[in-house]
Formats: structure tokens, sequence, C-alpha cells
């Protein structure tokens, strides 16, 4: 006669690391804001009552791994601290040569005229560059204010380094740039 005996086997018990890093888990989605106090401590005890690691997966997979919430920090602090040294190095380099550009004198407030800038002989600021076009820009005063406008360019014309669409007011001091020749606009 044989006999049967039944074997329960149960899963492995879990292991205090595995509960630490679920508690840990569940601390942290609670410091965020991504759980309610009654979930949080509800989640905490049925975290300190699990037997299986499944029943600890079920109580944590709604919430950010923690690994992956500091690899998020420390990419974000280091791309802030990348984008900050760029910015730092543009602004520093415009500096630099802001006081090493030639200066462009702004003509006259009284002209009833723009100059107008480019290769054309006719030009009243004549730029015999390859990158400057022969009707470039031109650069009036109205309403009391400085306006250089682009005339269609084919290489852009620049103000402080961002590319003028169609016009924009200038100033005593501004860094401009027709093609890939660069001055700094001086008053008297």
């Amino acid at each position: 006669m044989t006999s049967s005996f039944e074997f329960h086997t149960y899963p492995a018990r879990l292991s205090d690391a595995e509960r630490d890093r679920a508690l840990k888990s569940l601390r942290d989605g609670a410091a965020l804001g991504r759980l309610s106090h009654d979930t949080f401590i509800r989640r905490m005890e049925l975290a300190l009552a699990a037997r299986r690691s499944d029943e600890l997966a079920v109580l944590t997979a709604d919430l950010p791994n923690a690994d992956v919430a500091t690899e998020r920090r420390w990419s974000k602090l280091v791309f802030g601290t990348v984008e900050a040294v760029s910015g730092f190095t543009v602004r520093l380099r415009r500096a630099w040569q802001a006081e090493r550009l030639p200066k462009l004198q702004l003509p006259n407030p009284g002209s009833p005229y723009p100059l107008r800038i480019g290769r054309d002989p006719a030009s009243g600021l004549r730029l015999n560059h390859e990158t400057v076009s022969r009707v470039h820009a031109e650069l009036s005063r109205q309403s009391g204010v400085w306006v250089l406008r682009d005339l269609g360019s084919t290489n852009g014309t620049t103000v402080n380094g961002r590319r003028v669409i169609g016009a924009s007011v200038v100033q005593d001091g501004d860094q401009i740039g027709f093609g890939r020749m660069l001055f700094r606009l001086a008053s008297d």
C-alpha cells in the first residue's frame, strides 16, 4: 500500500531587503504626492503583511522606481548645469566680441531717408563681402526709435545674434550682422 504525502511548497519567504525596497518606494511615492495618506497607510500595512514578492509588486506597480526617480533627478541636474554653462559661454563670447567689433555709427536722426546697406554701389553703406547681398538691409528712424529691416537678404541680418525676420528695433550698443560681417551700433 502506498501512501501519498501532500507537500505544500510555499514560495521562499520574503527577504528583509525586498520588503525594505517596497516600503521605501511607498514612502517616496507619498513624499512625491503620488499617494494619499490613507492609501499610503493601507499599502504599508499590506506590505508588512505580505508573504510573497508578487504581493509587494502589486503595491508598488503604479509608483516610479526609486532608482529611476533618482536617475531623473540627476539627469535634470546635469542637463540644467550643462545648459547654464552653455548659455554662459555664449554670453561671454558675445561680450568678448562686442568690444572688438567695428563700430557702425547711427545716421543723423533728422535724415528723411533710410540708410541702405548692401553690396550695391548706390547703397549708403556699401559692404563688399561675399555674404552680404546687393540690397541687404536698411536702417531708419521711425517714431523716435531705430529700426533695422532685412530686405530679403540671402545670408540674413542679425541683432544680438538673433535673425531679423522683417524688422527689429535696435539701439546704441547692439551687435548687428549682415551675413558674416558684424558691427556694434554706436551713437554720437
